[in-house]
């Protein structure tokens, strides 16, 4: 995890899901049932007023790149390889550590996919669902300056994002060895706040996916195809 996920909500519905005070999106995104990486996906995070830094600020909705690009990077081909961050080595990792401390979001989504198997064309994809509501999935989200764009292009600013990630558990870690952290609603204020920087605390607000709350199935092999799309790839399907 995670390689793909499916988010068919509107900004609307996720607004309001996630308590968000202002929707900033330029484009609003079409239902999604195979979210891969380098597309944009909706995030939730907290941006302080620039004339008030100490003020809680304000929650938002914001598109973003799936796969994250650090801000040294020289260009945003680096994004492809950052979709993931091990929750256990954030902190610590220099292509995460300084998004971990301040720029911190939520990633709404249905579920998600896995695959079972070794060999490529027989991997079994699963999907992966809550029972009730949305996952909110810990997330990192950085700002990339294009240097090829001069400054009044919209597109010289690049916000990514990437999950987080640890061991699977149970059930789960029989499809994969790896699954999604999830931040509990009570945690969520906590989570976002940008001053909020205590890597302790921060690690313990972070929920593994677990059996229990979500259930798993297989899906036709055509969620495989990243141009598929539609609702019929989180239809179940009969091995």
């Amino acid at each position: 995890m995670c390689g793909r996920y499916v988010v068919s909500q509107s900004a609307d519905d996720l607004a309001d899901e996630f308590g968000v005070d202002r929707i900033a999106v330029r484009e609003r995104l079409e239902p999604d049932w195979n979210v891969a990486p380098s597309k944009q996906v909706y995030a939730v995070l907290t941006r302080p007023p620039r004339d008030a830094p100490g003020d809680a600020g304000e929650r938002r909705l914001v598109t973003v790149r799936w796969g994250l690009i650090p801000s040294w990077s020289k260009d945003l081909s680096i994004g492809n390889k950052l979709i993931n961050a091990r929750a256990e080595s954030v902190a610590e990792k220099p292509a995460f550590r300084r998004a971990f401390a301040s720029r911190r979001c939520l990633l709404p989504a249905d579920g998600f996919y896995e695959w079972r198997g070794e060999k490529k064309g027989a991997r079994q994809p699963f999907y992966i669902r809550p029972r009730a509501g949305s996952l909110a999935m810990a997330g990192l989200y950085e700002i990339w300056r294009d240097p090829t764009r001069p400054d009044d292009d919209p597109e010289a600013f690049v916000w990514s994002t990437v999950v987080l990630t640890t061991q699977a558990v149970d059930e789960l870690g029989e499809i994969h060895d790896r699954m999604p952290m999830l931040v509990g609603r009570d945690s969520w204020s906590a989570w976002l706040d940008p001053a909020n920087q205590n890597a302790s605390d921060l690690q313990t607000m972070l929920t593994p996916a677990v059996p229990g709350v979500l259930d798993a199935y297989p899906v036709s092999k055509e969620v495989n195809k990243v141009t598929n799309n539609g609702p019929q790839l989180v239809e179940p399907v009969t091995l």
